[in-house]
């Protein structure tokens, strides 16, 4: 089997285009068939249905995905431990992070490790927590950075810094004045919320039914997919949120957004630094755990 052909196969399934993905393979369209052709050939099974414009795996292709990614992560890692034999550090690692600590955290510390290595290349991809665990397990990411535990028991979890959650209003809100709300006094709000899967969710979910209030009762006018996106629509008045303090630090510094606390415990989750418990690691993989770990270290300090 082909490797090149499986790697045009990942990116066709990825990018669900033919031509798009002989433009990041650097090969024409035609080649890009070709090799798609010999691999349905060489497997006796359709792997791609065309769509419309939408190219879609079958049934055999999604088999064929899953270990598709294992063999080229395979690949990668061969040659990144051969690097570090020769006393150097190359290669490519993909990387998922969760909003949070996609958007906010680990882009400064790629660009830190990237001036201490600058022959790596890192891919950093973001989506909510479960996507991001789910694609670790498949090995879709060697590493991840999530907002939430899920119980799979395949995954290690270290963690790396502590966020706490609260109350995003716009500025002209009338709890903008108080110094702090009850968990049931959400009831009567506009609420904003994070799609199903993102941690932010997960916590403010659990927070209500520890407290009896029954989560779908909330008059929810909007689930958005990411957290930038939620900033957005409190700042125009579209309702409240319950978000990372985080992401709102700079709206808070500025006077567009205000904040209230909630009544109670503090709302805060963990974010963590997440791998394969049993799939074997790169040495960048390695290297930039330890690196992350490391320097978010000295910041856990400053913040304890």
């Amino acid at each position: 089997m082909d490797i090149r052909a499986l790697e045009v196969f990942c990116k066709i399934v990825e990018l669900k285009s033919f031509s798009k993905a002989a433009e990041a393979v650097y090969l024409t369209q035609p080649t890009v068939s070709g090799h798609i052709k010999g691999l349905e050939e060489f497997v006796g099974l359709k792997l791609l249905d065309r769509l419309g414009r939408e190219v879609v795996l079958t049934k055999a292709g999604e088999v064929l995905y899953g270990y598709a990614k294992q063999v080229l992560a395979l690949r990668n890692q061969a040659l990144q431990a051969l690097e570090e034999y020769k006393g150097s550090l190359k290669g490519h690692l993909i990387i998922g992070g969760s909003n949070i600590p996609g958007e906010y955290v680990l882009p400064a510390l790629l660009a830190r490790f990237k001036a201490q290595y600058p022959e790596i290349y890192i891919t950093l991809r973001i989506g909510d927590s479960r996507d991001i665990a789910r694609g670790v397990l498949e090995g879709t990411y060697e590493l991840g950075a999530v907002g939430a535990k899920f119980d799979d028991g395949q995954l290690v979890y270290t963690k790396l810094l502590e966020d706490e959650l609260v109350v995003a209003l716009p500025a002209d809100h009338g709890w903008a004045a108080r110094p702090a709300v009850a968990l049931a006094e959400l009831f009567g709000q506009p609420v904003i919320l994070r799609e199903l899967g993102s941690g932010s969710r997960k916590v403010l979910e659990e927070a209500l039914r520890s407290a009896g209030l029954d989560t779908s009762a909330l008059t929810v006018v909007a689930e958005l997919g990411s957290t930038e996106a939620i900033r957005q629509a409190v700042k125009s008045g579209a309702g409240i949120s319950v978000i990372s303090v985080r992401a709102i630090q700079e709206d808070l510094d500025r006077g567009t957004l205000r904040t209230v606390a909630l009544e109670g415990p503090r709302l805060t989750r963990d974010f963590y630094l997440i791998y394969h418990k049993v799939r074997s690691r790169s040495p960048l993989s390695k290297t930039f755990a330890t690196f992350v770990l490391n320097s978010l270290g000295s910041i856990r300090g400053k913040e304890s």
